[in-house]
């Protein structure tokens, strides 16, 4: 929760329902133990705009809630200049991973969407298929000696998409930059998420132990990031076989935004690397979960890959002809949204739902919550791909599903995730059956989605 001065009211705000806690701290102890729960239950009892306090009195947050699909849409569409990444949260991430088009605003923001958007194009991530599939083959490959085994999901999956992002962004160094990222991401996300959900925190040149972790940490990501980035420096714009997704964007220009310096392309590739494998592979994890728990999907998606490719590996033209697997990422994505929680700050007075949220108000919106919404979703705790089909989705509202967030600010690696995830999940399926062990996995929202646990899987090889 973003702390700061509170809302300035004039009576905005008013009559909007407060879920209750208890006095002096608030729901502040709910949220910390689970904060998706305090959501979920805050919207059951009081509906679709809603407060929470949470905090001592002097350090009080007060979170203005957004659940509803149509909420969600004036947040972060039609309303956009009204709520900005202006909370502490926000800030916290730019100071760890950088100004990228993540945490950047206004012409800065502007300014690095038109210089990045060119390689982004389906045309251009479509080209990323082939390092996908060879690392996805490089897992199965490691599978085969734990055959009929078990294997945590979670992890598995964290490591693929890891590889796969790395070997995009960084082509030959992926294997230095994956070694480091797997051993600093944990320490400065970790550092980020205790000081953006924290009343009060000591100031960041303090050398406190938790400090020197997180300067210690960051130190060894930038340095690897700046020698690569040294190294990319200078070429030639324009994409031939074999380039990597650094050598691009040191590339990238225009006559009007000019082109990023090392610093900037830092900014950039640390973004990419945060966004760009934790949301993937929560989604493939919890694919892989569900359809653990759901043997006849299992069997339906796997029927659908044997049809479609056969033995051969998948393309990025073959998304288009897998839409049973596509649905069963889609559902995996409702009901675990590798963004559970959206924040942002409201700097005007804006109406939404029937309420009015005051200029300064932290802002909510939860995915989580929009995805097992009953006014969009029946039976919502239900594993159902099927949700999905064409017709479905055409008779739904445009935010009752945003795992992507929406707006100006929609996630620019749609395509991406989509495409990533697709061939992964087709290659492993073809590959093993999935039993899950672990039935039910707790979760936590941190800067992405987390298990609390492992997700475990026993995995049997399908006969070919």
């Amino acid at each position: 929760m973003a702390v700061g001065t509170g809302p300035e009211t004039d009576g905005a705000g008013a009559g909007i329902p407060d879920l209750e806690g208890v006095p002096l701290l608030g729901s502040l102890f709910d949220l910390k133990s689970d904060s998706l729960g305090t959501y979920l239950r805050a919207r059951q009892r009081h509906g679709d705009v809603v407060r929470i306090s949470a905090g001592p009195p002097g350090l009080r947050a007060e979170l203005y809630c957004v659940f509803s699909a149509e909420g969600a849409q004036r947040v972060l569409a039609t309303e956009a200049a009204n709520f900005r990444k202006d909370n502490l949260f926000y800030q916290e991430l730019r100071d760890s991973f950088g100004n990228g088009l993540l945490t950047s605003q206004d012409e800065d923001y502007l300014r690095q969407r038109r210089l990045v958007q060119p390689l982004f194009t389906r045309r251009r991530v479509d080209g990323y298929a082939g390092a996908v599939a060879a690392e996805t083959e490089a897992t199965l490959s490691a599978w085969s000696k734990a055959r009929d085994g078990i294997v945590d999901v979670s992890a598995e999956m964290m490591h693929l998409a890891l590889r796969a992002v790395s070997r995009i962004l960084f082509g030959a160094d992926v294997d230095t930059t994956v070694d480091v990222v797997h051993r600093c991401f944990p320490v400065i996300t970790e550092y980020v998420l205790r000081r953006g959900y924290s009343p009060a925190s000591f100031p960041r040149t303090w050398p406190t132990p938790g400090n020197r972790r997180a300067a210690a940490a960051m130190d060894e990501l930038y340095a690897v990031c700046d020698r690569i980035i040294s190294e990319r420096r200078g070429a030639a714009p324009g994409r031939e076989e074999g380039e990597d997704l650094l050598t691009l964007l040191a590339g990238a220009q225009s006559a009007d935004d000019g082109t990023f310096d090392a610093a900037e392309l830092r900014d950039q590739v640390l973004v990419f690397l945060l966004a760009g494998h934790e949301t993937t592979a929560t989604s493939l994890a919890f694919a892989l979960h569900l359809l653990g728990r759901h043997p006849e999907e299992q069997a339906r998606a796997r029927e659908e890959i044997a049809r479609v490719l056969g033995d051969r590996t998948p393309e990025a033209s073959d998304l288009e002809r897998l839409p049973y697997l596509t649905q069963v990422l889609k559902e995996a994505m409702r009901l675990y949204p590798a963004a559970p929680v959206i924040g942002r700050k409201a700097v005007a007075a804006t109406e939404v739902g029937g309420h009015t949220i005051p200029a300064g108000a932290d802002v909510i919106l939860a995915p989580w919550v929009t995805h097992r919404h009953p006014r969009y979703w029946s039976d919502p705790d239900r594993f159902d791909p099927d949700r999905f089909a064409p017709e479905a989705e055409a008779g739904r509202h445009r935010y009752a599903w945003f795992p992507f967030g929406g707006g100006p600010r929609a996630c620019i690696g749609q395509h991406f995730s989509m495409l990533e995830s697709v061939i992964a999940l087709a290659m492993v399926l073809r590959a093993y059956e999935f039993e899950a062990v672990d039935r039910e996995i707790p979760v936590s929202a941190g800067i992405t989605l987390r298990a609390e646990g492992p997700a475990r899987c026993r995995i049997r090889r399908v006969d070919v």
